[in-house]
């Protein structure tokens, strides 16, 4: 939670009136040194924006289906971007590679098992 912009000006203000260090403001209001500091940069917060993707969501899950053993170097260079944005993307996605205890022989004749966890939000 954050402190309102009319309780900024007024702390700003109260220590420009009567001289008080960046300490003592914080003193007297009660509040933390280092929020007087950065108010005293930047009274209004800055907005917040969501990141732009490099990979799209639905595409990766497009390219699972039918590589679901590709590794992730070769979905990296398939998408442009590094190998940690496929993991990082992968991960997020929840879809994960479950590898099967038997033998590697016996793990051919049987296609990929691609699992993916219930994420709710």
């Amino acid at each position: 939670m954050s402190y309102s912009i009319d309780f900024r000006r007024k702390v700003i203000s109260t220590r420009e009136e009567e001289g008080l260090s960046i300490r003592e403001t914080a003193k007297q209001f009660r509040i933390g040194p280092a929020s007087v500091s950065r108010w005293i940069n930047q009274i209004a917060s800055k907005a917040s924006t969501t990141r732009q993707r490099k990979s799209d969501k639905s595409e990766l899950i497009k390219d699972v289906e039918p590589y679901p053993d590709a590794y992730q170097k070769e979905r990296a260079e398939r998408f442009g971007v590094c190998q940690k944005a496929i993991w990082q993307a992968l991960k997020k996605l929840g879809l994960t590679y479950k590898k099967n205890s038997m033998s590697s022989e016996s793990r051919r004749k049987r296609p990929a098992n691609i699992s993916t966890k219930n994420t709710t939000v």
